[in-house]
């Protein structure tokens, strides 16, 4: 025997390389070799190889270990290492192959790699292998620990700096496309926006390359985009199907009789499925935001919308704020223009604050870091569920607390331009999370339960329901792989400690998880912005308090009741770096990660992007039969997004 043959490969991409120097030892069934040191320069895309020579028996060979160490007078650079393979002599034909795929710091210290093969707790033989698995749940137990945002809110990561995440937990964003150096220029202009022409004047520069935010300024006015906004824009998650008034809400069948068929009323229009209604009570008595030392104002509107013969949905009637009376008039779209537009205006302010703190910060970002951190807390890197999950959850951490520590603290964009500030959000995200049910997670029951399956014209919940379909079937099948019944998942301890700290620090109030639909469900909900260049069409923050009578508004008045200019720009210039991608980010299921790429699981990955290119050719043909934009569930997000 001449010792072992130990390969180590370093990644590919330009900056892998280190200067620094590897020390690397065998663990075997039978003992440990003493560390070695690999003289060879970790060059990016290099293999080098080292001969071990144990003084004694190692046995098999199950964990390697690592350790980068510095070169004196050379900069400490981190290490991606991509993988170590090892033969027990020059003519072993069998190579065991020790995974690593991410970057290795000198301050880690020794870390520790195991073969490629997935497993649950249960299926481990080896004592040492056990121990190895709880050594690294422990270890990032003590690295990652909870923390409280909000009161009443979901718990996250106690983190203070992305900079703590170190790079296998970390991104770098694309620069926007946007005239982001435009729009900054206006950041210290403190006045209003003086005129419609000025406005259009901004948009030439900031938004004339954007086709669809062209076509929110032509059409921004208009009832049927008002509506068609409610079902296919940003936020279609709030509107639902009813089939009675609300209590508040002071229309009577009288008032809208003109908007609706001749020989109908709002009653059999409701029992027919064409009514539908957008409430933001959650907003009501919500301190509003002081800007530019300015108080600006909230409102919690209720919207009635009718789905009319010819397909279209409108708006119909519009009260601004929850309890009726003489100063809180229900608006028509007979009424005078600037009445109907302020109104609409204002229920697209509510929208606006809903969207960015529930639909996506609550819903995305603050849950999706709940299941991140506790995938990382509870499943080991070998549990197949961990390798299922982080592709889709490792860049929740780095966002979410760069969002705390700028966007969502003193002197961010929420604190600085938005009508919900630093006062509201907390009390928000708490109502938000007291009212969250699993159903509104559920793509299948939340769009039948609002009314929106059968609605021809929601094409987010046409094609959303395809997508969640071709994803089902790729977590079903994975699922398969590994638990081959209920009793599986019963008595894998790792899984069931992974939902209890979901349900726990998360939501919902579930700790057990008994079988594999159940298992499916959670799995598949941690799988899974254009509208609002057009200023009018998406304030973030209203400078004048809701109108309390009709007729006390004229076309001039409308734009003084829009955010001053320099909040404006803020919010764009936001908005523009956050719809960027991470520069090294994948499309959806095209993973980069090796055990996607072999055996019965490349066949689930081969399937499912399949569904997912005809599905996004589907839209592509008929999004081109569309005079209006659709962007919510558009080919390139179906295709270059890594969740939905």
């Amino acid at each position: 025997m001449d010792g072992f043959h130990v390969t180590i490969r370093t990644s590919a991409s330009p900056l892998s390389g280190t200067y620094g120097r590897v020390w690397i030892s065998l663990i075997g069934t039978l003992c440990e070799s003493p560390p070695v040191r690999v003289e060879h320069i970790l060059l990016p895309g290099s293999a080098c190889t080292v001969v071990i020579e144990p003084e004694e028996e190692v046995g098999i060979v199950v964990l390697l270990r690592l350790r980068l160490d510095t070169q004196p007078g050379f900069p400490d650079l981190d290490w991606h290492c991509h993988d170590v393979q090892v033969r027990r002599s020059s003519e072993d034909p069998e190579v065991e192959v020790f995974p690593c795929h991410k970057w290795i710091r000198t301050a880690d210290g020794y870390i520790e790699l195991r073969n490629e093969k997935a497993c649950l707790k249960k299926e481990e033989t080896l004592d040492i292998l056990i121990s190895h698995r709880e050594r690294d749940l422990q270890h990032k137990q003590q690295f990652m620990r909870w923390g409280t945002f909000v009161e009443g809110g979901p718990h996250c990561a106690d983190m203070t700096s992305v900079t703590a995440l170190g790079p296998n937990l970390s991104y770098i964003r694309q620069r926007p496309v946007n005239n982001v150096h435009y729009i900054k220029s206006f950041i210290e202009r403190r006045t209003s926006w003086s005129s419609l022409q000025e406005l259009e004047t901004f948009f030439l520069f900031n938004g004339r390359e954007n086709t669809t935010a062209k076509y929110v300024q032509a059409h921004w006015k208009e009832d049927a985009f008002f509506g068609y906004q409610c079902i296919n824009g940003c936020n279609p998650l709030c509107i639902r199907q009813i089939h009675n008034l609300p209590p508040n809400l002071s229309v009577t069948s009288e008032m809208v009789r003109p908007f609706l068929p001749e020989d109908s009323s709002l009653g059999q229009e409701m029992e027919r499925g064409r009514v539908y209604l957008l409430d933001y009570e959650i907003l009501d008595q919500l301190p509003a935001n002081t800007i530019n030392d300015k108080q600006s104002y909230l409102a919690a509107p209720l919207c009635l919308l009718h789905y009319s013969q010819q397909g279209e949905l409108k708006p119909i009637a519009i009260q601004l704020q929850q309890a009726p009376g003489p100063q809180n008039p229900v608006f028509l779209p007979s009424d005078s223009a600037p009445d109907w537009l302020l109104a609409k205006m204002w229920v697209r302010n509510s929208d606006f604050q809903v969207h960015q703190l529930l639909s996506h910060f609550l819903r995305t970002h603050l849950f999706g870091e709940v299941c991140c951190t506790a995938t990382l807390r509870q499943l080991p890197e070998i549990h197949p569920l961990h390798q299922l999950l982080m592709p889709h959850l490792r860049s929740t951490l780095q966002i979410n607390i760069q969002a705390r520590f700028t966007l969502l603290a003193t002197k961010g964009v929420f604190d600085k331009s938005i009508g919900c500030g630093l006062e509201a959000i907390p009390l928000l995200l708490a109502r938000g999370t007291q009212r969250l049910r699993y159903s509104s997670m559920c793509v299948p029951d939340d769009v039948k339960i609002r009314g929106l399956d059968a609605l021809p014209i929601c094409y987010y919940a046409q094609d959303a329901l395809r997508v969640w379909d071709a994803l089902h079937r790729f977590v079903a099948g994975w699922i398969r792989l590994y638990y081959c019944n209920d009793e599986d998942v019963q008595h894998d301890c790792e899984l069931q400690n992974w939902i209890w700290e979901i349900f726990t620090e998360g939501f919902l109030g579930l700790s057990h998880i008994g079988s594999r639909r159940e298992l499916l469900h959670i799995l598949f909900y941690c799988i899974r912005l254009d509208f609002n260049i057009w200023i009018p069409n998406s304030p973030a923050a209203m400078s004048r308090p809701p109108s309390q009578t009709k007729g006390s508004v004229s076309e001039e008045d409308i734009f003084s009741f829009l955010p001053e200019v320099n909040s404006s720009c803020h919010v764009l210039s936001i908005l523009s770096l956050l719809s960027q991608p991470a520069i090294d980010f994948v499309p959806l299921c095209h993973y980069n990660e090796w055990y996607f790429s072999s055996g019965a699981i490349a066949k689930l990955v081969e399937e499912v992007r399949r569904e997912l290119k005809t599905l996004a050719k589907d839209i592509a043909d008929r999004n081109s039969q569309l005079e209006l934009p659709y962007p919510y569930l558009s080919p390139d997000r179906i295709e270059n997004s890594v969740t939905i």
